[in-house]
């Protein structure tokens, strides 16, 4: 009788053991046929989202490229105004001192003919009407002083050194009271506009 009860024992236990391995491999079966994340995928889901950041940087160095050379450009535009501008300055300044050559040069004869009116006046006998040599000498300073408004200078002195850049020479004499290379006589006065020569002083020089 005990072994009877010793075999209905064994089993139990083998159709307890049975069971717990059946369930045990339906679990098992149950957990094989879950999804698993396909590694491929979660890849791709990375590699699309750096792309967008990626195409952002070019577009923003695209962008800053472009800026750049708009700026470039605005500088070289502005450099080649400036510069136009400059030119444009001197241009109109070189005219107008031509013009003012011009003009000076067409008086200079008018007033070097007064100039020798009024010194012939000066050494006539008396009786040389006063009036009218005041007259004379009243439009030579006017002539004179428009002229040196427009910057037009009048040189020429005797005892200034000889200069061939601003004197001409017309005749030499030795002289014992002047330095050799001095001016001892002006013949016609010069006139200058600025460091340009409208016309040289004509002198005689001492020897």
């Amino acid at each position: 009788m005990s072994e009877r009860k010793v075999a209905a024992a064994e089993e139990s236990l083998l159709a307890r053991t049975a069971s717990s391995e059946g369930k045990g491999k339906g679990e098992r079966g149950d957990a094989a046929e879950w999804p698993v994340a396909d590694e491929r995928d979660s890849s791709s889901d990375g590699q699309t989202a750096v792309e967008p950041v990626e195409l952002d940087l070019e577009e923003l160095a695209a962008k800053a490229a472009e800026r750049d050379e708009y700026l470039a450009l605005a500088q070289r535009t502005q450099a080649d105004f400036e510069n136009y501008r400059k030119r444009m300055a001197r241009e109109a300044e070189a005219a107008q001192a031509r013009g003012v050559t011009r003009l000076a040069r067409e008086l200079l004869p008018a007033l070097d003919n007064l100039e020798r009116g009024l010194t012939a006046a000066a050494s006539a006998e008396a009786g040389a009407d006063e009036q009218l040599i005041e007259g004379l000498r009243l439009v030579q300073r006017e002539l004179l002083g428009a002229l040196e408004r427009v910057g037009i200078d009048r040189y020429g002195q005797p005892g200034e050194l000889f200069d061939p850049a601003l004197h001409e020479a017309v005749a030499q004499q030795p002289s014992d009271a002047i330095e050799a290379g001095l001016i001892v006589e002006i013949y016609q006065a010069g006139y200058r506009l600025g460091a340009a020569v409208i016309r040289p002083a004509r002198v005689l020089v001492a020897a």
